[in-house]
């Protein structure tokens, strides 16, 4: 860890400063396979998701019941399967690493 401080503090300190500072979230993402980290991080997708269901949600002050809030979580998340026609960056290596690493838990 010493030497990526030595070796990046010169050109990113703040980037730097950060994965020192929060090492322990950062190193676990390492732990899975370069096919699943790319998958990972292209978050314009996730970030995308997370943006359309704060808006739909910051709309509906409150709800009547938790199976409410879930239906109009489904709905939103329907409408954005809908639009979505950029596929992942490297997707078919990514679920075929997840098939591997996770194939009790992952649907074929």
């Amino acid at each position: 860890m010493v030497d990526f401080a030595e070796r990046w503090d010169n050109l990113y300190p703040t980037i730097s400063k950060s994965w020192l500072s929060h090492w322990t979230q950062v190193i676990p993402f390492f732990a899975f396979p370069l096919d699943i980290r790319k998958a990972i991080y292209t978050t314009n997708a996730i970030e995308s998701v997370n943006m359309t269901l704060r808006k739909v949600l910051r709309n509906h002050p409150s709800f009547s019941s938790d199976d409410s809030a879930l239906k109009v979580v489904f709905l939103a998340i329907n409408n954005i399967a809908k639009k979505w026609t950029m596929p992942i960056k490297d997707w078919k290596a990514a679920l075929n690493r997840f098939a591997i690493e996770f194939g009790d838990r992952f649907p074929l």
